[in-house]
């Protein structure tokens, strides 16, 4: 699943290099956040295409209904089937951000705690701004990282879905990619792949711990 993860994310940076919007690319983004939340729930994917109300099933046997967004801002909405909820007992809202390529979860709530934040019905309907859910800090999920290293007060962490997270002296930065670009000054790393692009947070977040632990030994 984490490969599955790393492989999908890879193929949505390939489109978005290539100049597709990511609005055009709702269906990989729909399947990044599924398998997202399939990780971060210790679940699995739901067992039939296209299963009725929801997308994944979470360790604890709970229904999930996953939606994803690729849309940077407060602006836009997510809709619900008021005719499926019924079945769900979670909803999982993420968004992948393209400025860093990382998921962010806007929301994990209980079906009856998400409704109390959804907008009236309409054909068939419930819609819920983003904006009432990008202004609220979420806890961060439990998930466990594959890489660390330390260096003059940073650390810096690979996660196993490929997430970058940077601590300086014991408090999380946010947002990253300046912090890793500082870095890459110090320690004299290109931010620039072999084609001459600039490396996302995740490339460049790898190649400092790369780097670090090279310098280490």
């Amino acid at each position: 699943m984490i490969q599955s993860l790393g492989e999908a994310m890879s193929w949505f940076e390939r489109e978005l290099g290539w100049g597709v919007p990511p609005t055009e690319l709702r269906h990989l983004c729909g399947r990044i956040g599924e398998l997202y939340a399939a990780l971060i729930t210790n679940g699995q994917m739901a067992t039939e295409v296209n299963q009725k109300g929801y997308d994944v099933v979470s360790g604890d046997g709970e229904k999930i209904s996953v939606k994803t967004t690729a849309m940077m801002g407060s602006g836009g909405h997510v809709n619900f089937n008021s005719n499926t909820l019924e079945i769900v007992d979670r909803i999982i809202i993420l968004r992948v951000n393209t400025e860093e390529m990382q998921v962010e979860t806007l929301l994990n709530s209980t079906t009856s705690e998400t409704m109390e934040l959804v907008g009236p019905e309409k054909n068939g309907k419930r819609p819920l701004a983003l904006s009432r859910l990008t202004k609220t800090p979420k806890d961060k999920a439990n998930i466990k990282p594959i890489k660390e290293v330390e260096f003059q007060g940073y650390t810096i962490r690979e996660l196993e879905t490929g997430t970058i997270e940077v601590e300086l002296n014991g408090e999380l930065v946010s947002p990253v990619k300046p912090e890793l670009r500082k870095l890459a000054k110090i320690l004299n790393v290109s931010l620039l792949n072999s084609n001459g692009n600039f490396l996302n947070t995740r490339q460049l977040g790898s190649q400092l711990i790369k780097t670090i632990k090279e310098n280490n030994k």
